[in-house]
């Protein structure tokens, strides 16, 4: 049991065959199964023992603005729509830039480069577009 320093061209590359290398090794699934385990009891534990103090500030509109009970003859405004809208839009269109980004990386083509330029100027063209018609101002 000991470590070769040399290797020839005919030998593979030098392997620790010490006491270290005997044990098992846990599978990949062990430590992500056990901390499962872990999180889970610490949540029923919680919810178990937690302290308990409902009061009528908790259950106020948190962030949006919105009432907590929307009732049937509630409306959202059309400003509500129109930005959720166009963060959809924006937002998908920047999720497909990735794929590009390794497209790009891995071809290192420049034509590949300039479309992914023109796309982006468009985004930017439609981003003006839209800000100047006051899509985007709060109503």
């Amino acid at each position: 049991m000991h470590r070769s320093n040399t290797a020839t061209a005919t030998e593979p590359a030098p392997v620790w065959t010490g006491p270290l290398t005997t044990a098992p090794l846990p599978g990949p699934d062990g430590p992500l199964a056990g901390r499962s385990v872990l999180e889970g009891a610490f949540a029923l534990l919680n919810g178990v023992i937690g302290p308990r103090r409902p009061n009528p500030i908790k259950g106020q509109p948190y962030e949006c603005g919105l009432p907590s009970h929307i009732t049937r003859t509630f409306r959202f405004g059309v400003s509500f729509y129109m930005i959720a809208m166009l963060f959809i839009l924006f937002d998908i269109e920047v999720v497909f830039l990735y794929p590009v980004g390794v497209l790009v990386h891995a071809t290192k083509s420049v034509f590949v480069l300039v479309e992914i330029l023109v796309f982006v100027v468009l985004l930017l063209v439609a981003l003006i577009f839209v800000w100047r018609r006051g899509a985007l101002d709060w109503k």
